[in-house]
């Protein structure tokens, strides 16, 4: 999860030695939790409307580094 990384780096450097089943359960995880959380933003029952941006830029991490793997073959 993105909020469990203390920082963008250990965050980046945990998905770089994930292996690729490992890449696509966090990802749809964080999708999942992304979709739920627009949800509790829409009620109003998030204090920290950032939250969505992190997840949303940990999709973006993930998929990138998916890609990565994926031209290097």
């Amino acid at each position: 999860m993105p909020d469990s990384a203390k920082s963008t780096r250990e965050f980046v450097d945990r998905l770089r030695e994930s292996s690729d089943d490992e890449l696509r359960d966090r990802l749809s995880h964080v999708q999942e939790s992304l979709f739920n959380l627009r949800f509790r933003l829409a009620s109003g029952q998030i204090e920290d409307p950032k939250r969505v941006r992190k997840y949303r830029k940990a999709i973006a991490r993930i998929k990138t580094i998916q890609r990565q793997r994926e031209l290097s073959e």
